[in-house]
């Protein structure tokens, strides 16, 4: 060992000892919100993870979301067995970008956060605090659910690991009191190669058994009990949930009817027609004729409210 490993190593081992030292992280007022994210936080003494209090949270219901019937019935049968003690699985919501993963998620914790769900909201680099997470929320008599949004990995983040291990893996048995919810545009959360395939084929120095390399990539995806797959929107979907929005900004049927064919130009500006694009038209045309003084547009009625999700 050289002198600077070796130096190294005497660093570690003494930045180790000072964390030992430092103050259990604030005990959360849980009565604060229901949701709350988990952040990380650099300090004198190192870095504390505490859990911030969410107080502004989308008032996003489950009838705002249209088009996606079976896809919520699962979600809310799941959260609904979860919130009620029954058995629930961990759940991975999948699919084309802004079609209403995150938002379903959403609207699940406004229907059930008056029976005790709450939320926490967990970045893919603090994966690695899950531990942590379960061991803070044990013996709560609230419910919760880990909320990982966007999530994706590439080949040697920590994260990968942790999460394996959260979903089912530790010697010690998961909380009755936990489930994670995770949304992906990815299926398996990892890339995936076409030279993955070429790899099976005997190579001078390649792996000796190529195919549990791809075991292995596909191996998180399947820890998640529950797969909830999302798909583009057709184009009679996409105008109707413009409907639902501009209603809910006040405009009337000749309104929305008037507005059918600039939504649909700006979903083809977009390239995307779906759940998020349909919310973003609805915002700037009702928010265009409220400017030009046309009557019956609340701009105000639905405020924070969105289908989107990623």
């Amino acid at each position: 060992m050289s002198k600077l490993e070796y130096l190294a190593d005497r660093a570690e081992s003494l930045i180790r000892r000072i964390e030992s030292l430092l103050p259990a992280p604030p005990v959360p007022d849980w009565d604060a919100a229901h949701a709350f994210r988990w952040r990380r936080r650099a300090t004198a003494l190192g870095v504390q993870a505490v859990l911030q209090p969410v107080r502004q949270l989308s008032p996003i219901r489950l009838s705002d979301l249209k088009h996606i019937d079976e896809q919520k019935q699962a979600i809310e049968r799941n959260t609904r067995q979860f919130v009620a003690g029954l058995p629930a699985n961990n759940v991975l919501l999948t699919g084309s970008r802004g079609t209403g993963k995150s938002s379903l998620i959403k609207a699940c914790l406004n229907a059930y956060a008056a029976r005790g769900l709450r939320l926490i909201e967990v970045d893919k680099d603090d994966l690695v605090d899950l531990p942590d997470i379960v061991e803070l929320v044990a013996g709560r008599p609230e419910r919760f659910i880990v909320f990982c949004d966007d999530l994706s990995f590439e080949e040697g983040e920590p994260g990968y690991k942790a999460l394996k291990v959260a979903l089912d893996g530790s010697v010690a048995a998961q909380s009755d009191n936990l489930l994670i919810y995770a949304t992906s545009n990815r299926r398996h959360l990892m890339p995936e190669y076409m030279r993955e395939n070429l790899d099976a084929k005997h190579q001078e120095d390649g792996e000796i058994h190529p195919g549990e390399t791809v075991e292995e990539k596909i191996s998180l995806s399947e820890r998640f009990g529950l797969w909830v797959s999302f798909y583009p929107f057709r184009q009679d979907d996409y105008l109707a949930i413009v409907a639902h929005w501009l209603s809910s900004f006040g405009c009337g049927e000749h309104e929305i009817e008037a507005a059918r064919a600039d939504a649909l130009r700006f979903a083809l500006e977009r390239g995307s027609r779906s759940g998020r694009v349909a919310w973003q038209f609805a915002k700037d045309w009702a928010g265009r004729r409220a400017r030009a003084g046309a009557p019956a547009v609340r701009t105000t009625a639905r405020k924070g409210r969105s289908p989107r999700a990623r």
